[in-house]
């Protein structure tokens, strides 16, 4: 249990983004009868579970990928905050709140995932 901690925080989302676009792979392939989606969706897989299973392993250059992953979702969801409109529909009055919790647990997530790696220290 030793890779349950924040410095593994985004190398463990990325291994569930991997886990769901495996999902959506095989619903678009079997259940949708769809055959080039699914391999696309199939190559997004494998790139971001290789980029969780090396996370997990502490390679570096994985590390510094999936921080930029981690901080691009975040500014995404900050942004989303003052101009999403989907979202916003969908949300209704719980747009805000769930909104602004994930953007802070994103943001924590990725600075404790920095600092806890010492990505940008010298």
């Amino acid at each position: 249990m030793k890779k349950m901690t924040l410095s593994y925080g985004l190398d463990w989302l990325m291994a569930v983004f991997a886990l769901l676009a495996s999902l959506a792979v095989l619903q678009t392939f079997i259940i949708g009868k769809h055959f080039i989606i699914p391999t696309v969706l199939l190559i997004v897989t494998v790139f971001i579970g290789n980029l969780a299973w090396y996370g997990l392993k502490q390679v570096k250059w994985a590390q510094y990928i999936n921080f930029w992953c981690g901080f691009m979702l975040t500014s995404h969801c900050f942004f989303a905050l003052f101009w999403a409109k989907k979202y916003r529909a969908l949300l209704g009055d719980l747009f805000e709140p769930v909104t602004i919790i994930f953007t802070l647990f994103l943001l924590t997530l990725t600075w404790f995932y920095a600092r806890k790696n010492q990505l940008f220290s010298h």
